[in-house]
């Protein structure tokens, strides 16, 4: 798993209130990536605004419990922000970053922010755009490769790992 690089992450994200941590919780049998509210450690919801934290509170909660829980920093989408996020999954090889074809040009295309996954092997896109609501979030491209999008209600981890 790749450790937070705080000093890539565009200050016009961290000047958001809508930071949280995460951590790894088992749920169904595998492991989920769940949001914890930065100010409490408790769990933080995708709807519910008071339960995430400014850049400053999430950075600080992870570094006080990484390793003791809290894997890393996140940020929540909301239906006030300007942002959408593109997450695309298994298309870079962690050890070279070498990005499959598609997601390469998907990624010049947005022409945003974007940076690797946790496990390295995905990528986290944040761009300023808006999804539309009856979209849905789930997207094949033409190559064949799956990607997600989403504006509001959901969260995506941050690694400052520029692209």
């Amino acid at each position: 798993m790749r450790p937070l690089d705080p000093d890539k992450i565009p200050p016009e994200l961290k000047a958001r209130p809508q930071w949280v941590c995460w951590s790894f919780e088992e749920r169904e049998g595998k492991p989920t990536k769940v949001p914890k509210n930065p100010k409490t450690g408790g769990n933080a919801k995708s709807d519910a605004p008071d339960t995430w934290g400014t850049y400053a509170q999430a950075l600080k909660h992870y570094e006080a419990h990484k390793g003791n829980g809290i894997a890393g920093i996140g940020f929540m989408f909301s239906f006030y922000d300007p942002y959408t996020g593109v997450d695309i999954d298994h298309c870079r090889d962690p050890e070279t970053g070498q990005l499959k074809f598609c997601a390469h040009v998907l990624l010049e295309y947005l022409d945003s922010y974007s940076e690797a996954s946790p496990s390295g092997t995905g990528t986290h896109t944040i761009t300023k755009a808006k999804w539309p609501e009856n979209a849905g979030n789930k997207k094949i491209m033409p190559c064949g490769m799956e990607i997600e999008v989403y504006d509001r209600l959901r969260y995506f981890t941050v690694t400052g790992h520029l692209l």
